[in-house]
């Protein structure tokens, strides 16, 4: 597998900590979106690690083709499928 599989077309509303860790699903296939739970392992992709700088409300990605990951970028509105 080389392409993820488009968890959702908008982005989550997701209240993070300041400095704590979170694994940001790659592959589309984890049933706790965004975040990775370790569906993943037959697909070639592996999930993104990262920090929150602050503690705020974060809109992360869930059509996995944001240039920004794991922030969403708008890229979900052009995706035709």
């Amino acid at each position: 597998m080389t392409q993820p599989k488009i968890a959702a077309k908008e982005p989550k509303a997701i209240e993070l900590e300041e400095g704590k860790n979170y694994a940001w699903c790659r592959c589309g296939y984890s049933s706790k979106q965004p975040f990775c739970y370790g569906s993943h392992s037959s697909s070639g992709i592996t999930p993104l690690i990262f920090k929150a700088e602050k503690a705020q409300t974060y809109y992360l990605c869930q059509c996995k083709h944001s240039e920004n990951p794991p922030f969403c970028d708008g890229t979900h509105k052009k995706i035709v499928s």
